[in-house]
């Protein structure tokens, strides 16, 4: 006998089994109209080829030209909030039985926009964008012809979809606030990318918490730009060698805080300089002394991402929802370390 060679198709299995392609077809898509007897040879024809069904393209035929498939673009799904977020997509995802492709852009528009195109070639039935574009208009024919966008962290400028973020300026003022009310006024502040709007936002609490209390925050401890936990601990670094150095520090990142407090260590520094930072991250209670954040709610911001995304599926007609979640204080003790002077 031949070795077959390549993966067993449908037809080998209707050949093994002495059936039609269609009982094939109607076995493997769980149908109903085939006997029991029958449905068992089939199978075990299936067991011995070790036959793969494509589910995507029997969910086009039988879907309406669904694929099963959802596109979800995060900026890092190495950073712990964006792979929290893109956990609660998942488990939204296998509970409706789709699959989700997932893709880090990187603050690279170019590559946005290169890996939104191969997801609709791809013929995804919807798409999760943490942009990283400063509009996202290009994606207006796929709006048109009825694909769901949902934006998350951000919101979309240049067309109208649904989106879920967290209120930025709120909980940077909440975390400012917090620093102030211990007494410290040269408070640091690091934050990403000047241009990117959660950044600004943040960048703006951070000012605002200080104007409430008729205060100004000194420019040359303000550190924008910063792009990972390298660039942070660097930054914060150089702040402690000035001739007043910071008090307290506001992280705008997770990924930021956790190079301020690398920094801080080495300076041996940790008991002295507070620190809050906006997002939390595994182990961050951990951390000595353990790190007091703002935290965004990563698991209903999934959820209600997935929801809103299955709502549009399934036919949802109402203008674009925009959804926006409350962080809160956690308290834990690196924010409450009083000023050393």
């Amino acid at each position: 006998m031949t070795e077959r060679v390549g993966r067993a198709t449908m037809r080998d299995v209707a050949a093994l089994a002495g059936v039609s392609i269609k009982t094939v077809s109607r076995v493997v898509n769980d149908e109903p109209g085939v006997a029991e007897q029958v449905r068992m040879r089939v199978q075990d024809a299936v067991d011995r080829l070790d036959y793969r069904h494509h589910l995507a393209a029997s969910n086009l035929r039988r879907g309406g030209g669904r694929s099963g498939l959802i596109g979800a673009l995060l900026q890092d799904v190495g950073n712990s909030f964006s792979a929290a977020l893109l956990r609660s997509l998942e488990d939204a995802a296998r509970a409706r039985g789709t699959a989700i492709l997932s893709a880090s852009l990187d603050e690279e528009p170019e590559r946005e926009r290169t890996l939104v195109h191969d997801l609709v070639t791809r013929r995804v039935d919807g798409l999760v964008l943490m942009p990283s574009t400063d509009r996202q208009d290009y994606l207006s024919s796929e709006v048109r012809a009825g694909m769901p966008v949902v934006f998350v962290d951000r919101e979309p400028r240049g067309i109208a979809a649904d989106s879920v973020t967290v209120e930025n300026v709120e909980g940077a003022v909440m975390g400012t606030e917090h620093l102030l009310a211990q007494g410290h006024r040269r408070i640091a502040c690091l934050t990403d990318l000047p241009d990117i709007s959660t950044a600004q936002q943040r960048l703006q609490g951070f000012v605002d918490a200080h104007r409430a209390r008729g205060v100004h925050p000194d420019e040359r401890l303000t550190v924008t730009g910063l792009r990972g936990p390298a660039a942070g601990e660097a930054a914060v670094s150089r702040l402690l060698d000035l001739d007043r150095p910071p008090t307290a520090i506001f992280a705008g990142r997770n990924d930021l805080a956790q190079g301020a407090v690398r920094a801080l260590r080495r300076r041996g520094l940790g008991d002295s300089v507070a620190i809050v930072g906006f997002d939390d991250f595994p182990l961050a209670d951990l951390l000595t002394p353990p790190l007091t954040v703002i935290r965004q709610d990563v698991v209903r911001i999934g959820r209600l991402t997935a929801d809103l995304l299955v709502a549009r599926l399934d036919g949802d007609e109402r203008p674009p929802q925009r959804i926006v979640v409350e962080p809160t204080l956690v308290v834990r003790g690196s924010g409450e370390i009083p000023p050393s002077d």
